[in-house]
């Protein structure tokens, strides 16, 4: 009987011991999240661009900064941070003239034993110039155009759907588009046999016309 009962203590022993170990493991320890930023326009690291990090609360909106970095010229980025409850992380990456990036990680999607990889791409910013004149414009005259090239989407894109105009026209428009890549309409004069397309590379950092005028 003191034999079983010496053998229940030492297992007891040994069950308590775990327990604590596991439960001190557990609180402990930190987050290795890592990766690289491309830029996607000129197949490159975005080198220059600011990576910010943001814990958000479990239960809370609060984004609380925790720390940030400019990349080097390959783009990568590399955060330790402790180990705590979160419901996530956020990942912003920006640069002037570069569409920003925001990336959430979420708390149960971490590892504590391997590191945590977050690659991201985006592209640099450039625009098309939309300008539509009628040198003789008459009160039935009707301009059509529709996109069918470029960004859309976006709350500086310029609609996808066939914009109308009535009249006398000279207007223009400032369409955003990816850089080093095309923007293209198709037009038409109604009533006419005037239509066509234009199709323009829109340069990064930069903005290219695109005309029409009839």
């Amino acid at each position: 009987m003191e034999r079983l009962s010496t053998l229940f203590s030492f297992l007891l022993t040994i069950f308590c011991l775990c327990y604590l170990l596991l439960g001190c493991e557990k609180g402990t320890g930190e987050f290795l999240i890592k990766g690289t930023i491309t830029d996607d326009t000129f197949n490159q690291g975005l080198q220059g661009a600011t990576a910010s990090l943001y814990k958000v609360p479990i239960g809370t909106s609060d984004e609380l900064f925790v720390k940030s970095m400019v990349l080097p010229a390959n783009g990568t980025y590399e955060f330790v941070v402790p180990r705590e409850k979160m419901e996530r992380y956020i990942l912003r990456v920006s640069k002037d003239l570069y569409f920003p990036l925001e990336e959430d990680i979420y708390y149960s999607s971490l590892s504590i034993k391997d590191p945590n990889i977050v690659n991201l791409s985006t592209t640099a910013m450039a625009w098309a110039k939309l300008h539509f004149k009628n040198n003789n414009p008459g009160a039935l005259d009707h301009f059509r155009y529709i996109k069918q090239e470029g960004l859309a989407g976006c709350l500086s894109c310029c609609p996808i759907t066939a914009q109308d105009f009535y009249g006398a026209l000279d207007t223009t428009f400032y369409c955003l588009n990816n850089g080093n890549t095309n923007y293209s309409i198709f037009y038409w004069e109604l009533n006419t046999a005037n239509n066509g397309q234009k199709t323009t590379n829109t340069t990064a950092f930069d903005t290219t016309l695109i005309e029409v005028i009839y």
